[in-house]
């Protein structure tokens, strides 16, 4: 059902992404944002580098960034059709990848820890202060999704609401 004043993106089946070579074709995956966000151009120069796959943004509200790594970073054990229950518990996920995500330990800062099942797939979400940002993460195929909504403390208290309505929309298909 789709939401007035609000939009679902999907990513593009034919998109490239900086994933390097010997990558598999990237299963796509969709969010809703309010209509007024934009893509913003992802540079390599970025923090998170050539992991990071897209980033949204609106100035006044927030923004959206979407990291995509290879599950081999973290594990040789798993294979092609990963899930985010081998990479391994929601405490150890958030340990091992909020730092890449705010760029500093996350120890102390996770307010909020869930985990959530959609058509068959895992995600786990969480919310972490300071800095203001929600992460939902999930694996798919040979790769871990990151799906990253943040916002400074005026966005985060005036719209509070739309960010986690986004953050908990992100779905791999």
């Amino acid at each position: 059902m789709k939401k007035a004043g609000w939009r679902t993106y999907r990513r593009p089946d034919d998109k490239s992404g900086g994933h390097g070579v010997g990558w598999s074709p990237m299963i796509p995956y969709t969010f809703s944002v309010p209509d007024k966000w934009e893509e913003v151009p992802v540079s390599i120069a970025d923090l998170g580098g050539t992991e990071i796959d897209l980033r949204f943004a609106n100035p006044k509200e927030g923004r959206v960034i979407v990291i995509v790594a290879p599950v081999k970073r973290f594990s040789d054990e798993i294979g092609e059709e990963a899930t985010i229950e081998q990479i391994g518990p929601p405490d150890k996920v958030i340990s091992a990848f909020g730092p890449e995500v705010i760029g500093e330990n996350v120890e102390g800062k996770v307010l909020r820890s869930e985990v959530a099942e959609h058509e068959g797939r895992t995600y786990y979400q969480f919310e972490l202060e300071p800095p203001h940002v929600m992460i939902t993460a999930t694996a798919a195929g040979n790769r871990l999704y990151l799906f990253n909504v943040t916002g400074n403390g005026l966005q985060w208290k005036r719209y509070y609401k739309d960010l986690r309505k986004i953050a908990e929309s992100f779905r791999v298909v």
